[in-house]
């Protein structure tokens, strides 16, 4: 026992000397052998994509600061929807409500750049006067880029402007139809017109002459049809009665069946007329607003604010019944119309439903002009609501026009 305890300082030195040089080792040779592998994404469980910006979903948010490009003076106003002229009331509050799409900006457009884009190049919009009311707005705003833009009425259009600095024209083709009709008095060949003071031919396969010849001079257009598709505009005493090949169509067709044949040919024709590398757009329906009767039965629009999500089914879903059911049950049918075409859907409904307080209403800048005909709750007010739908129609013609 005494040699032992003896012996241990002298074994110490080399017992210690070994341990350091083998943990020297270890800690310099760990890295080199991982014990488990690093972990790797499971390739079971896909990654999630963005969400894709959605410029026809999202909401109005109230935006004090916001103010629209142009005003009452704009040449291009139509005096009834020149609502500030008009003196229009809380036309400020209207035009301070910005719309915010699901997952993106909307950017106002810059109507220098986008003129600069569109040099040597036209727009055309063709329709009812819907799509006139869209192209007013449009032109107002372009116009902050060329203040020497002059009225333009060629090409059989209703009405457009020329922009000098750009060589740029944008016109509207007025074409209610899309489909030619014309008035006729009673046909005796004909069955079934007991009660009918006339009707109103529709050549389901012809074009309407304001629009016939244009397909080789715009860049871009912009279709659509709809306010006219009802029996407020063509009642029973003076219906639409539908031809085909220059023969009426037997049996005669009900007003809707009769536009699902129109837009069967008229979407033929745009495919096989207009070239291909134009950018071609539908507009969908633009809503009405009319509450407590249709325009002809005292329906008024003398609203302050935008509606709420929760009530827009309740105004416009067809199942309601309402006198606004038109938008949204005339979609359907264009929509199945342009499936599989190189048409593209301008989806401006959802968003304009919100908009019930943003319409001419009483202030149409006529003496007895309610009298007449009504409140207007189809219009829009300029500015307005269609200054937002130019924001979104020049994005997306920026995006995909062929350079």
């Amino acid at each position: 026992m005494l040699m032992a305890s003896k012996l241990i300082p002298y074994l110490f030195p080399w017992l210690f000397l070994p341990t350091c040089i083998l943990i020297f080792l270890y800690s310099a040779l760990l890295p080199l052998y991982p014990t488990s592998k690093p972990k790797s994404p499971n390739p079971d469980i896909p990654l999630s994509p963005p969400s894709p910006c959605n410029l026809f979903k999202g909401k109005w948010v109230f935006d004090p600061t916001r103010r629209p490009m142009y005003d009452s003076t704009c040449p291009f106003h139509r005096n009834a929807w020149n609502c500030i002229k008009n003196q229009r009331e809380k036309m400020g509050r209207i035009n301070s409500w910005k719309w915010v799409p699901e997952n993106c900006e909307l950017n106002v457009v810059d109507p220098i750049g986008f003129l600069n884009l569109m040099r040597n190049r036209n727009i055309g919009f063709v329709g009812d006067s819907l799509n006139e009311n869209f192209l007013a707005a449009f032109l107002c705003v372009l116009r902050v880029a060329d203040d020497g833009a002059t009225k333009w009425k060629r090409k059989g259009a209703w009405r457009g402007a020329y922009f000098p600095k750009f060589n740029v024209t944008v016109a509207y083709h007025r074409a209610v139809l899309l489909a030619k009709y014309e008035w006729q008095t009673k046909k005796p060949e004909l069955s079934g017109q007991d009660g009918m003071e006339g009707m109103y031919r529709v050549d389901v396969d012809v074009p309407a002459d304001d629009w016939a010849n244009i397909a080789e001079f715009y860049d871009v257009l912009v279709f659509n049809t709809g306010h006219w598709w009802g029996e407020d505009k063509f009642p029973k005493e003076t219906p639409l009665v539908f031809f085909h090949g220059g023969q009426p169509i037997h049996p005669p067709l009900k007003m809707l069946d009769g536009l699902n044949i129109v837009l069967e040919h008229m979407v033929d024709h745009i495919e096989k007329t207009f070239p291909k590398k134009a950018l071609k757009f539908w507009r969908l329906q633009s809503p009405r607003h009319f509450h407590g009767g249709e325009w002809n039965h005292n329906g008024s629009c003398l609203f302050d604010e935008p509606l709420e999500e929760r009530q827009l089914d309740l105004w416009f879903d067809p199942s309601n019944g309402g006198v606004n059911k038109e938008a949204r049950q005339l979609n359907h049918l264009i929509e199945a119309s342009l499936k599989g075409t190189s048409i593209r859907i301008l989806d401006l409904t959802h968003m304009s439903e919100f908009r019930a307080d943003a319409h001419p209403a009483v202030w149409l800048g006529k003496k007895d002009a309610v009298a007449i005909w009504g409140q207007d709750c189809m219009h829009w007010c300029l500015p307005g609501v269609p200054d937002t739908w130019v924001d979104i129609l020049t994005r997306l013609i920026s995006n995909n026009l062929e350079r």
